[in-house]
């Protein structure tokens, strides 16, 4: 038997053709053209549950169960997307929906950052741990835990929005509404707006070269690269912006406390130039002392993998 999982997206539909050992077998997608009717959304991820069946040469008799992780707020009892801001979705029953054009018994669904958080424990840089989190760091600051075994979201489904707790009072304006939000620190739109000034302030550095003299053609990996080449004002924005991961990290790590915490997302394709510094910051703030009980600091390992493979795990 095989499950299948679909990654929806603003851009993109990724579905995959999942086995019982949570190896991905086959993968397609397609553009979501988010300006369309829900329906015909589905009807899309439909398709492709279809076709992803056609090219193993099996029936979807053998498709056991249907994933999907979506944007916005899912219900997983009821199989309803109570709402995502980036897609035609309010109060809609997607995983009915679903069945309705693909013949499966069984679909679940979830946040897509829980979904890829989920995925990161059954076959990821999260295998064989009960208690883990995952940071995403692209557009936003995005959070999916798994506490005991079982992914949590609080009692409305909309837990775990990690991004949005706020490390510096009155701070800079998250999109969210409110200031100071960790997001507004620590994302890549953040880190791209901390060079951006940096580069202002510094007429001379190696980062106006890097972006042909256009602060338009700055993106994250400007200050990165910069830093490596030796630019000191590079190495300014690298660090502040590590110390605000630092302490957003630690936060999360003193109030929960995982075996292990790993980051995911365009930032974090730095790997161990992120990691290793960010380690270093955090063992100075985390509560527990004890060296061999503190929190794994690991990068993920399924990249855009870990949604599909997530939601194919749902059940």
């Amino acid at each position: 038997m095989y499950t299948i999982g679909i990654d929806l997206g603003g851009t993109n539909i990724a579905a995959g053709l999942v086995d019982e050992d949570y190896n991905l077998l086959r993968k397609a997608s397609v553009e979501t053209k988010a300006s369309r009717d829900a329906d015909e959304i589905v009807k899309d991820m439909a398709a492709l549950c279809q076709r992803l069946c056609d090219e193993q040469g099996i029936g979807a008799s053998k498709i056991e169960s249907v994933g999907i992780a979506t944007p916005g707020t899912a219900d997983r009892n009821s199989g309803v997307v109570n709402y995502a801001n980036n897609l035609p979705f309010l109060n809609y029953p997607i995983a009915d929906k679903l069945k309705s054009f693909f013949p499966v018994k069984n679909v679940s669904i979830a946040n897509d950052a829980d979904a890829a958080a989920y995925g990161e424990v059954v076959a990821g840089a999260g295998k064989g741990v009960k208690d883990f989190v995952m940071i995403t760091l692209g557009t936003g600051v995005g959070g999916g835990m798994v506490i005991d075994g079982k992914l949590y979201s609080g009692s409305t489904f909309a837990g775990g929005e990690l991004g949005h707790t706020v490390i510096v009072h009155n701070g800079v304006q998250c999109s969210c509404g409110r200031k100071g939000c960790w997001e507004a620190y620590s994302s890549a739109t953040a880190l791209i707006r901390m060079t951006k000034e940096k580069m202002q302030e510094h007429s001379d550095s190696a980062m106006w070269e890097y972006a042909d003299g256009k602060l338009e053609n700055v993106n994250g990996r400007t200050a990165f690269d910069c830093m490596r080449k030796g630019d000191t004002a590079a190495k300014e924005v690298v660090d502040t912006y590590i110390s605000y991961l630092a302490t957003g990290t630690a936060n999360i790590i003193n109030m929960l406390q995982p075996s292990i915490l790993a980051f995911g997302g365009g930032v974090a394709n730095e790997k161990e130039n992120l990691i290793a510094p960010l380690r270093k910051l955090v063992d100075k703030e985390v509560y527990c002392r004890k060296e061999e009980d503190r929190t794994e600091l690991k990068s993920a390992t399924l990249g855009n993998d870990a949604g599909i493979i997530g939601a194919a795990a749902l059940r």
